[in-house]
């Protein structure tokens, strides 16, 4: 049942929401900077070129923050269908031969589209097509959702290639998480755990495969699960990681003072930027990073509690769902409770594709809480 809309009008929740945001975005530019510095510097780059780097992104978010703020949610409910699919055209570029004047590849993957400069990750995208695609379907299907041909089967279909796209760049991690962003929205939509719990069961053989196949992959298990003590490969940014969070104590060593950026722990500024902020901001710093993401969680799940309908309490878990899993499974993986990946830490991992689609995703987010 649909409640009146009232006009838009900014709430207490989507003030603080906001206010939540911009903190973590000026943190992360920060936090770039105190990682990244000595690596631009090392490279023959000043010493603010990440830095820099990640204010542009951010400038560009803000603005995609204001669209999707001011743009009626309903629309991506309209447009779910060719969002997703110019999201999955553009993860198929990456993987054409004829494509690669235009597309980067780093440390053998192929996930960036580059022109004149500036470079977009199709995967980041992908969430939010997903988790909107999910929620519009999900409405239509209505309680038809809980039989399985009828009602998950077309999920499948559809969710399967757009994520085997993302694992063919490759990227298991992100595949991974599309599919899992998916399922959280069809779970609240009323679909059977059970029938989740049957999919899970066909795809821990197909798992297993791309795990032991891929050498690096079966090194970061082998690592986590404690079988191999050659920290000097598979292990060594899990223990570089923990030594970091671990001499960051309880007020961390000082900003820009951190010694695992200097060569022992790479990616310090993006894959393991919540060990370099451990670090540098010590316990307390690290709590109160914790602590705005679970600021953000919070609101974000009274939002979909509160939306004016069911689209809109889809979308709004889904997007709180991208923020929060994501951000969950990075400092997880800094603290070794989960096998390593590459996923960044929203708001705060360098990286302009994760960051604008981040706020944009804030400012849909935004949009339907202001507009119960």
């Amino acid at each position: 049942m649909v409640r009146h809309r009232s006009p838009h009008r900014a709430t207490w929740d989507t003030r603080l929401l906001f206010l939540v945001a911009l903190v973590l975005v000026v943190f992360g530019i920060a936090a770039v900077y105190g990682a990244s510095s000595i690596v631009a510097v090392q490279a023959g780059r000043p010493g603010s070129t990440f830095a820099l780097r990640q204010l542009i992104g951010a400038t560009i978010g803000g603005a995609a923050m204001l669209i999707g703020s001011r743009v009626e949610y309903h629309m991506w409910q309209r447009l779910a269908w060719p969002v997703l699919g110019v999201v999955s055209l553009l993860l198929l570029i990456l993987l054409l031969p004829f494509a690669s004047p235009i597309v980067l590849e780093i440390n053998g993957s192929r996930r960036w589209i580059g022109v004149s400069g500036f470079s977009v990750q199709p995967a980041e995208f992908a969430k939010f097509a997903v988790v909107a695609w999910t929620a519009m379907l999900a409405v239509r299907k209505g309680s038809r959702l809980r039989n399985f041909r009828r009602g998950l089967l077309p999920f499948v279909v559809i969710l399967i290639p757009v994520a085997g796209l993302v694992l063919f760049e490759p990227a298991l991690s992100s595949a991974l998480l599309v599919c899992l962003l998916a399922g959280v929205v069809l779970f609240s939509a009323g679909a059977r755990i059970g029938h989740f719990l049957v999919m899970g069961v066909f795809m821990i053989p197909f798992l297993w495969r791309e795990i032991t196949e891929v050498q690096y992959r079966m090194q970061r298990w082998m690592s986590f699960l404690g079988s191999g003590t050659d920290y000097a490969e598979s292990g060594w940014q899990i223990q570089q990681s923990l030594i970091g969070m671990g001499a960051g104590r309880w007020f961390g060593v000082g900003f820009g003072q951190g010694m695992q950026k200097m060569g022992y722990l790479p990616y310090g500024y993006s894959d393991f930027i919540f060990s370099t902020i451990g670090e540098e901001w010590g316990f307390v710093g690290a709590s109160l990073l914790i602590g705005l993401f679970a600021i953000f969680i919070a609101i974000g799940l009274h939002i979909a509690r509160t939306a004016a309908d069911r689209f809109g309490t889809l979308l709004a878990v889904g997007i709180t769902a991208m923020i929060g899993v994501t951000a969950f499974i990075h400092i997880a993986v800094t603290l070794g409770i989960v096998p390593t990946t590459g996923l960044p830490l929203p708001f705060i991992s360098y990286g302009r594709s994760n960051l604008i689609v981040s706020m944009f995703a804030t400012g849909v987010l935004i949009n339907i809480g202001e507009r119960r």
